[in-house]
Protein backbone atom coordinates (compact mmCIF):
# COMPACT_ATOMS: atom_id res chain seq x y z
CA UNK A 1 0.00 0.00 0.00
CA UNK A 2 3.30 2.06 0.72
CA UNK A 3 4.32 1.86 -3.04
CA UNK A 4 0.05 2.29 -4.41
CA UNK A 5 -0.46 5.48 -2.01
CA UNK A 6 0.63 8.15 -4.39
CA UNK A 7 -1.80 6.98 -7.41
CA UNK A 8 -4.43 6.13 -4.58
CA UNK A 9 -4.28 9.46 -3.37
CA UNK A 10 -4.69 10.87 -6.97
CA UNK A 11 -7.57 8.57 -7.97
CA UNK A 12 -10.06 8.94 -5.09
CA UNK A 13 -8.50 12.97 -4.66
CA UNK A 14 -7.98 13.02 -0.97
CA UNK A 15 -5.43 15.63 0.49
CA UNK A 16 -1.74 15.67 1.62
CA UNK A 17 -2.76 15.82 5.04
CA UNK A 18 -5.27 12.55 4.76
CA UNK A 19 -2.76 10.23 3.06
CA UNK A 20 -1.58 8.93 6.53
CA UNK A 21 -5.42 7.65 7.74
CA UNK A 22 -4.60 4.75 4.84
CA UNK A 23 -1.82 3.66 6.70
CA UNK A 24 -2.67 4.59 10.45
CA UNK A 25 -6.28 3.19 10.43
CA UNK A 26 -4.74 0.01 9.70
CA UNK A 27 -2.15 0.23 12.29
CA UNK A 28 -4.49 1.88 14.99
CA UNK A 29 -6.93 -0.69 14.82
CA UNK A 30 -4.45 -3.51 14.38
CA UNK A 31 -2.57 -2.07 17.47
CA UNK A 32 -5.69 -1.14 19.70
CA UNK A 33 -7.33 -4.47 19.45
CA UNK A 34 -4.18 -7.13 19.66
CA UNK A 35 -4.42 -7.30 23.54
CA UNK A 36 -7.84 -8.14 23.29
CA UNK A 37 -7.25 -10.93 20.39
CA UNK A 38 -4.71 -12.27 22.37
CA UNK A 39 -6.78 -13.64 24.88
CA UNK A 40 -9.48 -14.36 22.80
CA UNK A 41 -6.83 -16.87 21.09
CA UNK A 42 -5.89 -18.07 24.66
CA UNK A 43 -9.74 -19.04 24.71
CA UNK A 44 -10.64 -20.35 21.69
CA UNK A 45 -7.96 -21.90 20.32
CA UNK A 46 -4.85 -20.03 18.43
CA UNK A 47 -5.46 -22.38 15.51
CA UNK A 48 -9.12 -21.28 14.90
CA UNK A 49 -8.36 -17.43 15.32
CA UNK A 50 -5.61 -17.75 13.47
CA UNK A 51 -7.82 -19.04 10.38
CA UNK A 52 -10.34 -16.43 11.22
CA UNK A 53 -8.00 -13.55 10.95
CA UNK A 54 -6.97 -14.92 7.43
CA UNK A 55 -10.27 -15.28 5.93
CA UNK A 56 -11.52 -12.52 7.10
CA UNK A 57 -8.74 -10.06 6.25
CA UNK A 58 -9.45 -11.71 2.49
CA UNK A 59 -12.84 -10.55 2.75
CA UNK A 60 -12.44 -6.67 3.29
CA UNK A 61 -9.37 -6.58 1.32
CA UNK A 62 -12.07 -6.80 -1.19
CA UNK A 63 -13.92 -3.90 0.12
CA UNK A 64 -10.85 -2.38 -0.04
CA UNK A 65 -10.06 -3.23 -3.59
CA UNK A 66 -13.48 -1.61 -4.84
CA UNK A 67 -13.46 1.12 -2.75
CA UNK A 68 -15.27 4.85 -4.88
CA UNK A 69 -14.47 7.45 -2.24
CA UNK A 70 -11.89 7.63 0.53
CA UNK A 71 -13.63 6.93 3.29
CA UNK A 72 -14.65 3.76 2.29
CA UNK A 73 -10.64 2.62 1.58
CA UNK A 74 -9.90 3.83 5.07
CA UNK A 75 -12.80 1.81 6.77
CA UNK A 76 -11.74 -1.09 5.00
CA UNK A 77 -7.84 -0.49 5.66
CA UNK A 78 -9.23 0.14 9.58
CA UNK A 79 -11.15 -3.44 9.06
CA UNK A 80 -7.87 -5.14 7.72
CA UNK A 81 -7.05 -3.74 11.16
CA UNK A 82 -8.96 -5.91 13.29
CA UNK A 83 -8.64 -9.41 11.29
CA UNK A 84 -4.90 -8.99 11.50
CA UNK A 85 -5.06 -8.12 15.24
CA UNK A 86 -6.54 -11.49 15.52
CA UNK A 87 -4.28 -13.78 13.39
CA UNK A 88 -0.65 -11.88 14.36
CA UNK A 89 -1.07 -12.26 17.98
CA UNK A 90 -2.08 -16.29 17.54
CA UNK A 91 0.70 -16.56 14.68
CA UNK A 92 3.41 -15.40 17.58
CA UNK A 93 1.92 -17.74 20.28
CA UNK A 94 1.86 -20.94 18.02
CA UNK A 95 5.67 -20.35 17.29
CA UNK A 96 6.08 -19.54 21.03
CA UNK A 97 4.30 -22.21 22.11
CA UNK A 98 5.66 -24.84 19.47
CA UNK A 99 9.46 -24.42 19.75
CA UNK A 100 10.37 -24.75 23.64
CA UNK A 101 13.51 -26.26 22.87
CA UNK A 102 16.17 -23.70 23.35
CA UNK A 103 18.30 -24.69 20.18
CA UNK A 104 15.00 -24.25 17.92
CA UNK A 105 13.91 -21.67 19.39
CA UNK A 106 17.01 -19.89 18.61
CA UNK A 107 16.46 -20.18 15.19
CA UNK A 108 12.60 -19.99 14.78
CA UNK A 109 12.73 -16.63 16.11
CA UNK A 110 15.83 -15.49 13.54
CA UNK A 111 13.74 -17.07 10.59
CA UNK A 112 10.34 -15.04 12.21
CA UNK A 113 12.26 -11.94 12.75
CA UNK A 114 13.66 -12.77 9.18
CA UNK A 115 10.29 -12.31 7.62
CA UNK A 116 10.93 -9.11 6.54
CA UNK A 117 12.05 -10.56 2.90
CA UNK A 118 8.45 -11.37 1.77
CA UNK A 119 8.53 -7.46 1.65
CA UNK A 120 10.46 -7.45 -1.31
CA UNK A 121 8.10 -9.66 -2.94
CA UNK A 122 5.30 -6.94 -1.94
CA UNK A 123 7.40 -4.29 -3.11
CA UNK A 124 7.91 -5.56 -6.39
CA UNK A 125 4.50 -7.04 -6.28
CA UNK A 126 3.13 -3.38 -5.19
CA UNK A 127 4.66 -1.49 -7.82
CA UNK A 128 4.23 -4.00 -10.96
CA UNK A 129 0.60 -4.09 -10.29
CA UNK A 130 0.25 -0.26 -9.39
CA UNK A 131 1.83 0.62 -12.76
CA UNK A 132 0.69 -1.91 -15.10
CA UNK A 133 -2.66 -2.95 -13.49
CA UNK A 134 -4.30 -0.75 -10.65
CA UNK A 135 -3.63 0.35 -7.39
CA UNK A 136 -6.51 -1.47 -6.40
CA UNK A 137 -4.90 -5.13 -7.15
CA UNK A 138 -2.51 -4.43 -3.88
CA UNK A 139 -5.69 -5.41 -2.01
CA UNK A 140 -7.04 -7.47 -4.42
CA UNK A 141 -3.61 -9.61 -4.17
CA UNK A 142 -4.39 -10.46 -0.45
CA UNK A 143 -7.11 -12.95 -1.26
CA UNK A 144 -5.32 -15.60 -2.42
CA UNK A 145 -2.53 -15.24 -0.20
CA UNK A 146 -4.63 -15.44 2.42
CA UNK A 147 -7.18 -18.34 1.56
CA UNK A 148 -3.64 -20.75 0.52
CA UNK A 149 -2.45 -19.79 3.87
CA UNK A 150 -5.63 -20.37 5.90
CA UNK A 151 -5.71 -24.14 4.17
CA UNK A 152 -2.73 -24.95 4.95
CA UNK A 153 -3.31 -23.75 8.54
CA UNK A 154 -6.20 -25.80 8.73
CA UNK A 155 -4.66 -28.75 6.51
CA UNK A 156 -0.95 -28.32 8.88
CA UNK A 157 -1.20 -26.87 12.12
CA UNK A 158 -2.04 -28.95 15.21
CA UNK A 159 -4.47 -28.21 17.44
CA UNK A 160 -3.91 -26.59 21.13
CA UNK A 161 -5.47 -26.66 24.29
CA UNK A 162 -7.40 -23.61 25.42
CA UNK A 163 -6.21 -21.45 28.36
CA UNK A 164 -8.50 -22.19 31.69
CA UNK A 165 -9.75 -19.62 33.79
CA UNK A 166 -9.46 -16.74 31.19
CA UNK A 167 -11.94 -13.90 31.20
CA UNK A 168 -12.41 -10.94 28.52
CA UNK A 169 -11.48 -7.82 29.93
CA UNK A 170 -13.91 -5.11 28.36
CA UNK A 171 -13.21 -2.10 30.51
CA UNK A 172 -9.56 -2.54 29.55
CA UNK A 173 -10.31 -2.97 25.71
CA UNK A 174 -12.39 0.07 25.81
CA UNK A 175 -9.72 2.39 27.89
CA UNK A 176 -6.85 1.14 25.77
CA UNK A 177 -8.39 1.22 21.93
CA UNK A 178 -9.96 4.93 22.83
CA UNK A 179 -7.22 6.41 24.55
CA UNK A 180 -4.57 5.34 21.50
CA UNK A 181 -7.51 6.38 19.32
CA UNK A 182 -7.71 9.71 20.71
CA UNK A 183 -3.96 10.36 21.00
CA UNK A 184 -3.35 9.75 17.29
CA UNK A 185 -5.75 11.89 16.48
CA UNK A 186 -4.06 14.72 18.84
CA UNK A 187 -0.89 14.23 16.68
CA UNK A 188 -2.94 13.74 13.30
CA UNK A 189 -4.59 17.24 14.26
CA UNK A 190 -1.47 18.98 14.89
CA UNK A 191 -1.00 19.46 11.16
CA UNK A 192 -4.29 21.74 10.71
CA UNK A 193 -4.67 23.37 14.69
CA UNK A 194 -0.98 23.40 15.52
CA UNK A 195 0.44 21.76 18.57
CA UNK A 196 -1.10 24.47 20.71
CA UNK A 197 -4.46 24.24 19.54
CA UNK A 198 -7.16 22.89 21.59
CA UNK A 199 -8.57 20.26 19.70
CA UNK A 200 -4.53 19.18 19.12
CA UNK A 201 -3.64 19.30 23.20
CA UNK A 202 -6.98 18.30 24.08
CA UNK A 203 -7.31 15.24 22.33
CA UNK A 204 -3.57 14.35 23.51
CA UNK A 205 -4.31 14.67 27.13
CA UNK A 206 -7.20 12.62 26.67
CA UNK A 207 -5.43 9.75 25.32
CA UNK A 208 -2.86 9.89 28.12
CA UNK A 209 -5.59 10.46 30.76
CA UNK A 210 -7.44 7.30 29.34
CA UNK A 211 -4.11 5.13 28.79
CA UNK A 212 -3.68 5.85 32.24
CA UNK A 213 -7.06 4.69 33.31
CA UNK A 214 -6.27 1.32 31.39
CA UNK A 215 -3.26 0.67 33.67
CA UNK A 216 -5.30 1.25 36.99
CA UNK A 217 -7.82 -1.20 35.76
CA UNK A 218 -5.05 -4.17 35.03
CA UNK A 219 -3.69 -3.38 38.48
CA UNK A 220 -7.02 -4.25 40.03
CA UNK A 221 -9.35 -6.39 37.90
CA UNK A 222 -9.08 -10.41 38.87
CA UNK A 223 -8.27 -11.54 35.05
CA UNK A 224 -6.31 -7.89 33.06
CA UNK A 225 -6.24 -7.91 29.20
CA UNK A 226 -2.50 -7.49 29.86
CA UNK A 227 -0.88 -8.48 32.83
CA UNK A 228 1.45 -6.20 33.91
CA UNK A 229 3.92 -8.67 34.78
CA UNK A 230 4.53 -9.49 31.36
CA UNK A 231 5.68 -5.26 30.55
CA UNK A 232 7.34 -4.75 34.17
CA UNK A 233 10.09 -6.94 33.54
CA UNK A 234 13.22 -4.60 33.02
CA UNK A 235 14.54 -7.00 30.24
CA UNK A 236 11.21 -7.49 28.57
CA UNK A 237 10.23 -4.27 29.10
CA UNK A 238 13.71 -2.64 27.01
CA UNK A 239 12.77 -5.29 24.19
CA UNK A 240 9.42 -3.86 23.84
CA UNK A 241 10.24 -0.18 23.56
CA UNK A 242 12.73 -1.08 21.24
CA UNK A 243 10.13 -2.52 19.12
CA UNK A 244 7.91 -0.06 19.23
CA UNK A 245 10.63 2.78 18.03
CA UNK A 246 11.52 0.17 15.14
CA UNK A 247 8.62 0.16 13.75
CA UNK A 248 7.69 4.04 13.85
CA UNK A 249 11.66 4.42 12.35
CA UNK A 250 10.70 1.89 9.34
CA UNK A 251 6.93 3.46 8.74
CA UNK A 252 8.70 6.80 8.19
CA UNK A 253 11.48 5.26 5.93
CA UNK A 254 8.57 3.52 3.51
CA UNK A 255 6.35 6.22 3.48
CA UNK A 256 8.56 9.16 3.18
CA UNK A 257 10.80 7.36 0.85
CA UNK A 258 7.84 6.16 -1.33
CA UNK A 259 6.86 10.22 -2.22
CA UNK A 260 10.41 11.28 -2.59
CA UNK A 261 11.52 8.17 -5.04
CA UNK A 262 8.40 8.95 -7.03
CA UNK A 263 7.75 12.73 -7.20
CA UNK A 264 11.10 14.01 -6.61
CA UNK A 265 13.34 11.75 -8.35
CA UNK A 266 10.14 10.74 -10.55
CA UNK A 267 10.48 7.01 -10.50
CA UNK A 268 7.82 4.60 -11.72
CA UNK A 269 6.03 2.47 -8.98
CA UNK A 270 7.81 -0.59 -10.46
CA UNK A 271 11.26 0.89 -10.42
CA UNK A 272 10.08 1.95 -6.75
CA UNK A 273 9.93 -1.50 -5.76
CA UNK A 274 13.07 -2.18 -7.08
CA UNK A 275 14.30 0.47 -5.45
CA UNK A 276 12.98 -0.38 -1.60
CA UNK A 277 14.59 -4.34 -2.96
CA UNK A 278 17.74 -3.78 -0.53
CA UNK A 279 15.83 -3.02 2.51
CA UNK A 280 13.69 -6.33 3.07
CA UNK A 281 17.20 -8.42 2.01
CA UNK A 282 19.49 -6.56 3.89
CA UNK A 283 17.34 -6.69 6.81
CA UNK A 284 16.90 -10.76 6.71
CA UNK A 285 20.56 -10.91 6.78
CA UNK A 286 20.77 -8.65 9.80
CA UNK A 287 18.22 -11.10 11.42
CA UNK A 288 19.49 -14.28 10.57
CA UNK A 289 23.13 -13.51 10.33
CA UNK A 290 23.88 -10.24 12.55
CA UNK A 291 22.10 -11.04 15.32
CA UNK A 292 22.90 -14.46 15.87
CA UNK A 293 26.65 -13.50 15.39
CA UNK A 294 26.62 -10.81 17.06
CA UNK A 295 24.60 -12.26 20.07
CA UNK A 296 26.91 -15.18 20.54
CA UNK A 297 29.61 -12.91 21.15
CA UNK A 298 28.52 -9.92 22.83
CA UNK A 299 24.56 -10.73 24.59
CA UNK A 300 21.85 -9.35 23.45
CA UNK A 301 21.71 -6.49 26.39
CA UNK A 302 24.25 -4.93 23.63
CA UNK A 303 22.90 -5.98 20.56
CA UNK A 304 19.83 -4.79 20.66
CA UNK A 305 20.72 -1.08 21.47
CA UNK A 306 23.57 -1.11 19.44
CA UNK A 307 21.55 -2.09 16.51
CA UNK A 308 19.57 1.00 17.03
CA UNK A 309 22.26 3.27 17.15
CA UNK A 310 23.31 1.68 14.00
CA UNK A 311 20.03 2.05 12.30
CA UNK A 312 20.33 5.83 13.71
CA UNK A 313 22.89 6.59 11.86
CA UNK A 314 21.52 5.34 8.58
CA UNK A 315 18.29 7.53 9.41
CA UNK A 316 21.51 10.84 10.19
CA UNK A 317 22.59 9.56 6.00
CA UNK A 318 19.29 9.67 5.03
CA UNK A 319 18.36 13.34 6.38
CA UNK A 320 21.16 14.73 4.33
CA UNK A 321 18.72 13.98 1.05
CA UNK A 322 18.17 17.04 -0.68
CA UNK A 323 16.51 17.25 -4.55
CA UNK A 324 19.11 16.94 -6.25
CA UNK A 325 20.35 13.87 -4.06
CA UNK A 326 20.94 10.70 -6.75
CA UNK A 327 19.73 6.92 -6.01
CA UNK A 328 22.83 5.06 -5.40
CA UNK A 329 24.66 8.02 -3.52
CA UNK A 330 21.60 9.41 -1.75
CA UNK A 331 19.15 7.34 -1.17
CA UNK A 332 21.24 3.29 -0.65
CA UNK A 333 23.78 4.05 2.00
CA UNK A 334 20.99 5.58 4.25
CA UNK A 335 18.74 2.69 3.50
CA UNK A 336 20.90 -0.20 3.87
CA UNK A 337 22.85 0.64 7.08
CA UNK A 338 19.52 1.51 9.06
CA UNK A 339 18.14 -1.71 7.63
CA UNK A 340 20.68 -4.03 9.03
CA UNK A 341 21.00 -2.16 12.32
CA UNK A 342 16.90 -2.70 12.38
CA UNK A 343 17.18 -6.73 11.16
CA UNK A 344 19.90 -7.47 13.81
CA UNK A 345 17.02 -5.90 16.53
CA UNK A 346 13.80 -7.23 15.48
CA UNK A 347 13.75 -10.84 15.79
CA UNK A 348 15.85 -10.97 19.16
CA UNK A 349 13.80 -8.54 20.75
CA UNK A 350 10.86 -10.48 19.89
CA UNK A 351 12.61 -13.78 21.66
CA UNK A 352 13.54 -11.42 24.47
CA UNK A 353 10.25 -9.53 24.45
CA UNK A 354 8.09 -13.82 24.70
CA UNK A 355 11.01 -14.67 27.04
CA UNK A 356 10.17 -16.10 30.53
CA UNK A 357 6.07 -16.00 29.91
CA UNK A 358 4.22 -18.69 31.02
CA UNK A 359 2.29 -20.69 28.39
CA UNK A 360 -1.05 -19.90 29.67
CA UNK A 361 -0.41 -15.88 28.78
CA UNK A 362 1.73 -16.84 25.78
CA UNK A 363 -1.56 -15.68 23.57
CA UNK A 364 -1.10 -11.74 25.35
CA UNK A 365 2.76 -11.55 25.00
CA UNK A 366 2.40 -12.44 21.79
CA UNK A 367 -0.07 -9.54 21.25
CA UNK A 368 1.70 -7.16 23.50
CA UNK A 369 4.97 -7.73 21.03
CA UNK A 370 2.48 -7.19 17.99
CA UNK A 371 1.17 -3.74 19.93
CA UNK A 372 3.82 -2.61 20.59
CA UNK A 373 5.33 -2.61 17.09
CA UNK A 374 1.94 -1.73 15.86
CA UNK A 375 1.09 1.55 18.19
CA UNK A 376 4.60 2.43 17.43
CA UNK A 377 4.07 2.22 13.90
CA UNK A 378 0.83 4.51 14.25
CA UNK A 379 1.85 6.99 16.70
CA UNK A 380 5.22 7.50 14.48
CA UNK A 381 3.80 7.54 11.23
CA UNK A 382 0.95 10.66 12.75
CA UNK A 383 3.84 12.41 14.61
CA UNK A 384 6.35 12.10 11.63
CA UNK A 385 4.00 12.65 9.08
CA UNK A 386 2.63 15.97 10.95
CA UNK A 387 6.15 17.08 11.24
CA UNK A 388 6.92 16.67 7.52
CA UNK A 389 3.86 18.74 6.41
CA UNK A 390 4.99 21.31 8.72
CA UNK A 391 8.23 21.78 7.77
CA UNK A 392 7.67 21.61 3.79
CA UNK A 393 4.82 24.16 4.18
CA UNK A 394 7.03 26.73 6.12
CA UNK A 395 9.43 25.96 3.45
CA UNK A 396 6.90 26.97 0.57
CA UNK A 397 6.09 29.77 2.64
CA UNK A 398 6.70 33.48 1.12
CA UNK A 399 8.08 32.41 -2.11
CA UNK A 400 6.61 31.44 -5.67
CA UNK A 401 5.72 27.97 -5.76
CA UNK A 402 8.07 27.30 -8.97
CA UNK A 403 8.52 23.30 -9.47
CA UNK A 404 12.06 23.97 -8.37
CA UNK A 405 10.74 25.33 -4.88
CA UNK A 406 8.09 22.65 -4.37
CA UNK A 407 10.51 19.81 -4.96
CA UNK A 408 13.16 21.46 -2.34
CA UNK A 409 10.43 21.78 -0.09
CA UNK A 410 9.24 18.23 -0.34
CA UNK A 411 12.20 16.79 0.20
CA UNK A 412 12.90 19.46 3.15
CA UNK A 413 9.72 17.85 4.88
CA UNK A 414 10.93 14.63 4.45
CA UNK A 415 14.41 15.17 6.06
CA UNK A 416 12.80 16.77 8.66
CA UNK A 417 10.92 13.42 9.58
CA UNK A 418 14.15 11.53 9.30
CA UNK A 419 16.28 13.90 11.69
CA UNK A 420 13.21 13.02 14.16
CA UNK A 421 13.26 9.55 13.37
CA UNK A 422 17.41 9.30 13.85
CA UNK A 423 16.74 11.04 17.44
CA UNK A 424 13.90 8.80 18.15
CA UNK A 425 16.13 5.88 17.64
CA UNK A 426 19.26 6.88 19.79
CA UNK A 427 16.89 7.82 22.44
CA UNK A 428 15.06 4.16 22.73
CA UNK A 429 18.69 3.07 22.01
CA UNK A 430 20.09 5.05 25.28
CA UNK A 431 16.66 3.96 27.27
CA UNK A 432 16.52 0.27 26.26
CA UNK A 433 20.19 0.04 26.94
CA UNK A 434 19.42 0.91 30.52
CA UNK A 435 17.03 -1.29 30.89
CA UNK A 436 18.21 -4.50 29.43
CA UNK A 437 21.46 -3.71 31.42
CA UNK A 438 19.01 -3.47 34.68
CA UNK A 439 17.59 -7.17 34.33
CA UNK A 440 19.46 -9.71 36.90
CA UNK A 441 19.97 -12.02 34.06
CA UNK A 442 21.39 -11.22 30.64
CA UNK A 443 19.25 -12.73 27.85
CA UNK A 444 21.35 -15.05 25.83
CA UNK A 445 20.88 -16.17 22.03
CA UNK A 446 18.60 -19.87 22.68
CA UNK A 447 21.18 -21.88 20.55
CA UNK A 448 24.04 -20.68 23.53
CA UNK A 449 21.64 -21.22 26.06
CA UNK A 450 22.14 -23.94 28.84
CA UNK A 451 19.76 -25.88 28.46
CA UNK A 452 20.41 -27.79 31.46
CA UNK A 453 19.63 -24.41 33.20
CA UNK A 454 16.65 -23.13 35.20
CA UNK A 455 14.07 -20.90 33.16
CA UNK A 456 15.17 -17.45 34.01
CA UNK A 457 12.59 -15.98 36.89
CA UNK A 458 9.94 -13.39 36.39
CA UNK A 459 11.30 -10.21 38.47
CA UNK A 460 8.80 -7.69 38.26
CA UNK A 461 9.96 -4.27 39.81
Amino acid sequence: MNIALPSAQQALGFSGGDRQWVVTAYTLAFGGLLLLAGRVADLVGRKRIFVIGLVGFALVSALGATAQSFGLLVAARALQGVFGALLAPAALSLLTTTFMDPSERGKAFGIFGAIGVGGAVGLLLGGALTEYVSWRWCMYINIPVALVAAGGALSLLAEQARTAKVALDIPGTLTATLGLVALVYGFAQAEADGWGGRSTLGFIALGMVLLASFVSLQRRVAHPLLPLRIVLHRTRGGAFLALAINTAALLSVFLFLTYYLQQNLSFSPVVTGLAFLPSPIVTALGATQGATRLTRRFGARLVIPGGMALAALGMVLLAQLDAQSSYPLGVVPGLVLMSFGLGCVTGLAMSTATSAVEPTDAGVAGAAVNAMQQVGGSLGAALLSTLAISATADALAGGPRTPQLIAEASAHGYTAAFWVAAALLAAGAAVSAALLHGGRREHRPADQADATAPAEPVVVH
